[in-house]
């Protein structure tokens, strides 16, 4: 369930800008003059398209400065998905909201099912009284685009003659696709985009690079309208070859920066998630990195490749911020018959003061199963545990803080124990915590 939420954490963390702030699963257009007064039109769609049920588009208009909805408006409304029109008609409401509610089914050509006003041959889209729009029409996420041009507003035959304006929403797009590893195993890899629609995935085993497209204009304009863009990757657990103590992220082969890519391995039990999370000052800077090569370019290609470095100590919350906890672990290559020691540092969420007299479990946990526990106090916030892994404890290992300061909250790390003549090192496989509350701090530090 946690991972619903992290797109609305970003929605938080990353306001969309006042003017036509291109968002994922809303946005507004600003300061729009008609008349005497300043109108800003919202478009809010669905976040995930679930075709078990109806999915509805609502597009509201509120006079900035009474912050009341526009009475008796009428819009013509034309939306766009890969370029193509899926429906350009007039819609009105008389309290300033217009409700299409979309019914998915097979049927080749769209139908628009609804009460028609007499004047502008208007569909009528009220809250109570919805426009259904029946067909093809949500098969996909990804970037739609809606053109939108005010009709009528405070009175329904008050036609108002101006511009025709543009938003753009996201709809997060879910594709799976099959690699073959270096071990010639299949291995199935999920991409989330929570901007446009992803294409050409890649798994590259001698290069241990994952390599994908999603279409993008590199242009100011495009760019200042776009305050993130997200993409997740997801990767097996089991699939060691790839889980490693962090990644090298490029986007048109333009190195990001580390607070771009960000590991989540608590979000889903069987699943390591890579974010791609790139703020619109990164944008930017890639932006002016490729205009020096002077090629033209309408795609982003996302590569992420494995790493070895680790930035001790590493960094986890717990699920509200409350307490924090800063681990690292020597020697850094952890092999069974060794003696491991983990240093850790229990900390305020919010101030990163060490915490005096914390107490905690210290859990290590092999295949769901607890292979070793200890219930513990640190007097100035610190400490370490030890632990010598055995012959038959090898690979992925989850270091678990429970029940910190008596509390039910917790931190998850995790290592790969590795065999005595392994040539992988012991890695970081939970660098995060529940990333719908990842934190300040750790951008911060990532930075």
């Amino acid at each position: 369930m946690y991972k619903e939420f992290f797109p609305l954490l970003l929605l938080i963390i990353f306001p969309y800008p006042n003017v036509y702030g291109h968002g994922f699963g809303s946005d507004t257009i600003s300061s729009i003059g008609v008349e005497d007064r300043e109108i800003s039109i919202t478009v809010t769609t669905p976040m995930y398209l679930d075709n078990s049920k109806n999915n509805t588009i609502t597009i509201k208009a509120t006079d900035e400065e009474s912050k009341k909805a526009i009475k008796n408006l009428t819009l013509l409304i034309g939306m766009y998905h890969k370029n193509e029109m899926i429906f350009r008609n007039y819609f009105f409401s008389p309290n300033g909201e217009i409700n299409l509610n979309f019914i998915q089914s097979e049927q080749k050509n769209l139908e628009i099912i609804g009460k028609k006003n007499d004047f502008l041959n208007s569909y009528i889209a009220s809250e109570s009284n919805p426009t259904k729009i029946k067909g093809p029409v949500f098969e996909t996420g990804g970037l739609y685009d809606f053109e939108i041009k005010i009709r009528t507003i405070g009175d329904e035959k008050n036609v108002i003659e101006g511009p025709s304006y543009s938003a753009n929403v996201s709809i997060a797009d879910t594709v799976s696709f099959t690699e073959t590893s270096s071990k010639d195993q299949n291995v199935e890899f999920e991409v989330k985009s929570y901007f446009d629609n992803i294409r050409n995935f890649e798994y590259l085993p001698d290069k241990n690079t994952i390599e994908f497209e999603m279409p993008f204009e590199w242009n100011a304009k495009q760019i200042s309208h776009i305050p993130v863009v997200h993409v997740e990757v997801h990767i097996p657990k089991d699939f060691e070859e790839f889980l490693t103590p962090s990644y090298i992220g490029k986007v048109n082969d333009v190195k990001l920066f580390k607070s771009s890519l960000t590991v989540d391995d608590y979000s889903i039990e069987d699943e390591r998630i890579i974010h791609f999370v790139i703020l619109q000052d990164h944008l930017k800077y890639i932006q002016n990195q490729l205009e020096e090569t002077n090629i033209h370019q309408n795609k982003m290609k996302f590569t992420v490749t494995t790493s070895d470095e680790i930035d001790f100590p590493i960094i986890a919350m717990t699920e509200d911020e409350e307490y924090r906890v800063d681990l690292s672990w020597e020697p850094l290559e952890i092999q069974p018959g060794e003696s491991t020691k983990f240093i850790f540092t229990i900390r305020d969420g919010e101030t990163g003061e060490l915490l005096r007299n914390s107490s905690y479990d210290f859990v290590l946990i092999q295949n769901g199963e607890d292979i070793y526990r200890k219930s513990s106090n640190v007097q100035i916030g610190g400490g370490f545990e030890k632990y010598k892994f055995s012959e038959d404890q090898t690979g992925p290992t989850i270091v678990r803080f429970e029940n910190i300061r008596g509390t039910d909250y917790q931190t998850e790390f995790g290592i790969v124990v590795t065999p005595e003549f392994g040539s992988a090192i012991a890695i970081m496989l939970i660098t995060s915590i529940l990333l719908i509350y990842f934190s300040r701090t750790k951008l911060l530090k990532l930075r």
